[in-house]
């Protein structure tokens, strides 16, 4: 199993450990300014891509030292860096695509970024987006296992089109017999496994299964 993970340049106080997910990760991308975070914090990179309009030239020589491949594009593009970043990480085939760095700051950022989840599901591979709040997952029509995690214990399943039909969770706090929810619906958000396993299930359209943590105090 090949997997790829990209770093956004998300606000780095978001960002999950990423020395934690290291042995699971075949090839490290970086997208802009995600380059120079994976840079400082000495995760080899294989591919740093983007405008890099966000650093100055100190940071762009750190970059180049240390990926193996450096890819700088004009401001002026049709992709944003994060896309450039994914087409990359299409090329190398891979079974599942961490997205670090792409939540928080601009939400029309972050909505689109949530919308890669798609891009990537459609080519029959995992994506997913991870914070140190949040484990986001777009899943397709079928029987899906959930596990006890205690780093994100309440669990949330959110329609990606207009209506998701025959819901069933078992082996949750609040279980669900084939119901169906449609969009601004709150019926599946915050709810958690009553043991160390369950299954949800649905028939038609798209969830996006976010698992979260409780707010860390400041």
């Amino acid at each position: 199993m090949t997997t790829v993970a990209i770093v956004g340049n998300g606000p780095e106080e978001l960002l999950a450990d990423l020395h934690s997910y290291h042995d699971k990760i075949d090839y490290w991308i970086g997208a802009d300014r995600g380059a120079f975070v994976l840079a400082r914090r000495q995760i080899p990179i294989q591919y740093a891509v983007g405008d890099f309009d966000s650093i100055d030239e100190h940071e762009k020589n750190l970059i180049r030292e240390s990926a193996t491949y450096y890819e700088e594009y004009q401001v002026e593009k049709n992709e944003t860096d994060l896309e450039l970043a994914l087409l990359k990480a299409l090329e190398l085939n891979p079974d599942e695509i961490y997205l670090f760095g792409v939540t928080g700051g601009r939400i029309d950022h972050e909505l689109a970024n949530i919308q890669l989840l798609y891009l990537i599901r459609n080519k029959g591979i995992k994506g997913v987006i991870i914070d140190h709040l949040n484990y986001l997952e777009l899943t397709l029509p079928g029987v899906h296992e959930i596990m006890e995690d205690k780093r994100y214990s309440n669990i949330s399943f959110i329609p990606y089109t207009e209506k998701v039909e025959g819901i069933t969770l078992t082996g949750f706090y609040y279980p669900l017999t084939n119901k169906t929810i449609t969009w601004g619906s709150t019926r599946c958000i915050s709810n958690k496994l009553s043991s160390i396993s369950g299954t949800f299930s649905y028939d038609k359209g798209i969830l996006l299964l976010i698992k979260s943590r409780d707010a860390i105090p400041k």
